[in-house]
């Protein structure tokens, strides 16, 4: 059984494909260390991810890096040698991997923090690797022949490499929001199990129950219900409450009602970097997205909303929850 050490390289000097020996500093053998590197990165990124498509990917990926490792690693006896290189179908095969995460991905709208959860973490760091790759191969081709297509390939390698881990946090926030959904729905449902439809007089006695809270903590409130179909079914503004609150209690019931969820919960995900980022663009500027928008549910249904505002956000959630009856 071979050693693993061979003692070749103890003078500091290491062998090309091909059987050249250049110093174990020379900048083709750190050009090929990186994509050794780039591997092993990509290697714990799909150790971590849960998804089939970015672990299969990964995988032919790495697979792909072994060519490339091997050409830069060789010398022009090597070269020749070669079975198989980088190819125009690799490169087009990584622009693939963009194309289709940026389906799910859409448009870069805000700079990304890299570490959303472990899997964009591995794969955000691979990302820089790769740069680092592509930075030495360019200086490399100051001094060797290095192909177009071997520049073009790890060029969209980093490319592939954002989109991947771009995908990852998508994918995690679409997966969060969905849960924190449910999460209201069944918290509503588990505490509401006897809450009566949703009428005029049901609107009035929130409304009180509403009132009584603003009393008890000393800030005059605007009370807004609407029905399923954002349509107002009480407005009462109580003495002192400011005026700008009325438009802003109309607007969180009807957000709440709109997108099935609390304001708060939808402003957590409207956030630079989260899938709802820039809704409050829509409908024509009546989206808020702070606290103080409930959903009514009615027998697992939402059928409509109430909104509260006048004080801090804190205070319209107490006071919005207190409505609701929670």
């Amino acid at each position: 059984m071979a050693n693993l050490y061979t003692k070749t390289g103890d003078k500091g000097t290491t062998s090309l494909v091909g059987g050249s020996r250049v110093s174990k500093d020379d900048l083709r053998v750190e050009c090929y260390g990186t994509v050794d590197e780039m591997g092993s990165a990509l290697g714990m990124a799909k150790s971590l991810t849960q998804r089939d498509y970015v672990r299969d990917t990964l995988h032919h990926i790495q697979g792909l890096l072994f060519l490339l490792g091997a050409e830069i690693a060789s010398d022009e006896n090597g070269l020749a040698k070669l079975k198989r290189t980088i190819s125009e179908d690799d490169v087009r095969y990584l622009e693939g991997v963009v194309d289709k995460c940026t389906e799910t991905n859409g448009p870069q709208k805000a700079f990304v923090i890299p570490g959303e959860n472990p899997p964009s973490g591995a794969l955000h760091l691979a990302r820089t690797i790769v740069r680092r790759c592509e930075r030495n191969l360019i200086r490399l081709a100051g001094e060797n022949p290095v192909r177009d297509t071997v520049l073009r390939f790890v060029n969209r390698l980093s490319d592939a490499t954002y989109a991947l881990a771009r995908l990852e946090e998508t994918l995690a926030q679409q997966e969060a929001l969905r849960g924190r959904v449910e999460e209201e729905v069944r918290r509503q449902l588990s505490a509401q199990e006897e809450r009566p439809p949703l009428t005029l007089e049901v609107a009035e006695k929130m409304a009180a129950r509403a009132r009584e809270k603003a009393k008890e903590i000393g800030v005059p409130m605007v009370i807004a219900v609407v029905d399923e179909g954002g349509n107002i079914i009480m407005l009462q503004r109580m003495a002192n409450a400011l005026l700008g609150s009325i438009d802003i209690a109309l607007n969180k019931a009807f957000t709440a009602v709109a997108f099935q969820n609390s304001t708060d919960r939808l402003g957590a995900d409207a956030q630079p970097g989260k899938p709802l980022y820039g809704i409050e663009t829509s409908n024509g500027g009546r989206v808020v997205i702070f606290g103080g928008g409930f959903p009514y549910v009615y027998q697992g249904r939402i059928v409509g909303a109430v909104g509260v505002s006048g004080g801090t956000v804190e205070e319209d959630m107490c006071v919005a929850r207190y409505a609701l009856g929670e």
